[in-house]
């Protein structure tokens, strides 16, 4: 059971969420981005994480300086005519943690919990992203299209050396804000639907680990995983999340590919596809590890995994696969 000051915590950092996107004025959105910030960082820290304290932190002056950066935009306006753009864009780019000013957010991942690793990786970005989407100039889509690129190299090359499942999904989520940028850029219907799956397979695998309380590349043994249905739906949600064919992950990647290609952005569509690629190396190394290995019947105290779970996990990333069979038997 969740802290009932944790709940109303969580429901502040929506409602912060809520007001950025729905505000008519930089200043509205600037208070939606700090309420949802002063309610996150409670949702961090934990007497029982020893890390949590220097990732809170960590987190909160990554935050303020944004903010800062945000506010100084401003006067900035006085000097320059397309100063408050630049400023707000890289302000913003900082705040979801888009590389090149990705480092604070793997070393925060690495010490908070995996629950809020979930609202890190997924309701954190929401606000930034589509404030970002309100900057567009000629200026901003260079720097928005060189953020993506970046970020699509550092979250690919990134994880190839990690250990620690918390900084691999970290480096993924670089990855994945790659593609987000490019859909931005785009439309902004089509950065819902990535986000929108992105989010479901991402919380899934973590849901996936947390349930068995896997932190380290080395617990991905059979000691951890219980039986092997469960392997087999972490081999799934992670190709999924790869975007690999006929999962769920690869519906939003084909729509960008298609407008890109579209679009004549051949150069960046390559870079995000041998981006996709790399990051795909990094997963299979990850499930393949825990799929060779038997899983001998031991008792452990680790919690089972629901077969709800299970079957939910599975159904979803499955689901291109299950909908033209629907809909022929609808029709």
């Amino acid at each position: 059971m969740r802290h009932p000051a944790q709940v109303l915590f969580f429901f502040s950092l929506v409602l912060g969420t809520l007001i950025t996107f729905s505000s008519t004025s930089w200043f509205t959105a600037w208070l939606g981005l700090e309420l949802n910030l002063l309610s996150f960082i409670p949702i961090i820290s934990s007497k029982f994480n020893q890390y949590s304290a220097e990732a809170s932190l960590k987190y909160f002056l990554i935050q303020a300086l944004g903010s800062a950066i945000i506010l100084a935009s401003a006067p900035s306006f006085l000097l320059f005519q397309s100063a408050p753009n630049l400023l707000i864009c890289s302000a913003l780019l900082l705040k979801m943690g888009a590389a090149p000013v990705h480092f604070w957010f793997p070393s925060v991942m690495e010490g908070i919990n995996w629950p809020q690793c979930i609202i890190l990786m997924t309701i954190q970005k929401i606000a930034p992203m589509l404030m970002l989407s309100y900057t567009h100039s000629s200026t901003t889509l260079l720097i928005i299209f060189l953020a993506s690129i970046i970020s699509s190299v550092v979250g690919s090359v990134g994880g190839l050396n990690q250990t620690l499942m918390r900084k691999i999904m970290a480096y993924s989520s670089i990855n994945h804000m790659a593609w987000m940028l490019a859909a931005i850029h785009l439309n902004e219907i089509m950065w819902m639907t990535y986000f929108l799956v992105y989010s479901t397979v991402s919380a899934s695998i973590v849901l996936i680990l947390h349930s068995q309380q896997i932190f380290h590349f080395n617990q991905l043994s059979n000691y951890n995983f219980k039986t092997p249905s469960v392997k087999m739906v972490t081999l799934v949600s992670f190709l999924s999340l790869g975007g690999l064919p006929p999962f769920l992950g690869f519906i939003p990647k084909w729509l960008i590919i298609q407008e890109l290609s579209n679009n004549k952005a051949f150069i960046w569509l390559f870079i995000l596809l041998v981006s996709a690629l790399i990051t795909l190396f990094y997963y299979l190394r990850v499930t393949l590890s825990t799929l060779t290995l038997s899983s001998p019947k031991i008792k452990t105290g680790l919690p089972t995994t629901s077969k709800t779970l299970m079957s939910s996990i599975l159904f979803i990333n499955f689901f291109p696969i299950f909908l033209p069979l629907s809909l022929t038997f609808l029709t």
